[in-house]
């Protein structure tokens, strides 16, 4: 049995490095767009069902492998965000952001054949502090495009920090994995010694 990471995101892949897991990359190529324009419900059970069905995507063609599936909302108010499709969205997103609380709501899940085994929703609070154009328009030459593939238009573990005046929540769901939770499943399904 071997573990399978359904996502290209180079920070989710440096959580696993650094806890020292064996896992190959799978990303699953999913319709994003559309599971979330047919979603009724709340916001952290989309998270959770993208995730799961991350999961499950890639497990259906990997069926002895256990598959870790993951996703993360940015939400502010009842809106929530997609990844920026342009700078110019990113520096929109980061005007709404500014002097505002942000919800980040991150979901990991695991299957195996095809089949959901476990999943879990955690949620962080990042009080962002007034931002000035002219800081917008330095982070974003700075961090554009790596901060594209970010919901929150941030790298929490690089300058991204830097948005914040404080932060409420577990560090692994800010970068967007519930890790240690993560951890906790892949030893009751005896991928990780206990």
């Amino acid at each position: 049995m071997g573990l399978i990471l359904a996502s290209a995101s180079g920070i989710r892949r440096a959580m696993l490095d650094q806890a020292g897991l064996d896992y190959r990359v799978v990303p699953a190529d999913l319709p994003e767009g559309a599971i979330k324009a047919a979603h009724v419900g709340s916001v952290p059970e989309l998270a959770r069902k993208l995730a799961i069905e991350k999961a499950l995507k890639v497990s259906r063609s990997h069926p002895s492998d256990l598959v870790i599936g993951s996703d993360s909302i940015a939400l502010l108010g009842d809106h929530a965000f997609d990844k920026p499709t342009s700078r110019e969205d990113a520096a929109a997103h980061l005007r709404r952001f500014s002097g505002k609380s942000l919800k980040l709501i991150s979901s990991v899940a695991l299957s195996r054949g095809g089949e959901k085994l476990w999943s879990t929703v955690d949620e962080a609070r990042l009080d962002v502090r007034e931002l000035s154009e002219s800081f917008i328009a330095d982070y974003l030459d700075k961090e554009w495009p790596a901060v594209s593939q970010c919901v929150g238009v941030f790298r929490f573990e690089g300058p991204g920090v830097l948005l914040f005046e404080k932060v409420e929540g577990s560090y692994f769901t800010i970068l967007g994995m519930p890790l240690l939770p993560l951890l906790g499943a892949l030893r009751e399904q005896g991928a990780l010694p206990s």
